[in-house]
């Protein structure tokens, strides 16, 4: 267990006799890219929930390599190395490309240190190497509320990269996005894997396939179908529960 990235086994969560999860259980290899889909209402978001430590759960096994995650907080979570993406990006449109990169960096936090903190050659490397990651080398000083949707969307995904994450949750990062942005989304993601593990919470099943994952589908708060795109979709059970919708 200790080398598998992200294991959960048996994980429910009950709100008010309402099962969100139901003896969920899951395996996310290091440095593999996985997707997960599923009918509204399926547990996807409160299974991330339970990951970055914003619910707990009523039973069952969360760990990310040799960590038991239901015993730390989210911010301990979220220094440990799991960062998590949600739907809307938030960035601050007042501040440039790179100064958001800049607050994003692992740095020592406190009021003394954050004061002495200087911005140093090796970080600069860092954001620049980020920036031409995701795509945004060109509009460095361009203040972030100028960027396209799409383009706050990677921006964000950039300043995740800045805190050194061994996992990334992203939620649905295509949603509002141009043809183009997403093709070039897919591109950035596949490539973000391999170093480190991503798990995409999504609907559009043409990005899912552009991703070129292990998908997982989610009903009910457990796992229905998993495989490959073609697998899942050609699932009878998925095709009842979802694709027939």
């Amino acid at each position: 267990m200790s080398s598998t990235g992200l294991y959960l086994d048996g994980v429910s969560v009950v709100f008010d006799g309402f099962r969100a999860l139901n003896n969920l259980s899951l395996i996310v290899e290091p440095g593999e890219l996985r997707a997960i889909i599923g009918p509204n209402g399926a547990g996807k978001t409160t299974m991330m929930d339970v990951i970055t430590g914003k619910t707990r759960p009523t039973k069952g096994i969360v760990r990310f390599h040799d960590t038991d995650l239901t015993r730390m907080d989210e911010a301990s979570i979220a220094t440990m190395g799991i960062g998590r993406k949600f739907q809307k990006p938030t960035v601050f449109d007042a501040l440039t490309v790179f100064e958001n990169l800049e607050l994003a960096l692992k740095a020592p936090r406190g009021p003394i240190p954050c004061i002495r903190w200087k911005l140093n050659s090796e970080s600069r490397g860092k954001i620049d190497s980020i920036m031409a990651e995701i795509g945004l080398s060109e509009r460095v000083q361009d203040r972030a509320g100028l960027l396209s949707h799409g383009q706050k969307q990677w921006l964000e995904i950039g300043m995740l990269l800045a805190q050194d994450p061994q996992l990334l949750l992203v939620d649905e990062p295509v949603a509002g996005m141009t043809d183009h942005e997403t093709e070039l989304t897919s591109t950035l993601l596949r490539g973000i894997a391999g170093t480190r593990s991503v798990v995409v919470v999504e609907h559009d099943l043409e990005f899912v396939r552009a991703l070129g994952s292990r998908v997982t589908v989610l009903h009910e708060g457990s796992v229905l179908s998993e495989g490959s795109i073609d697998h899942v979709q050609n699932d009878p059970r998925v095709i009842e529960v979802y694709l027939g919708r």
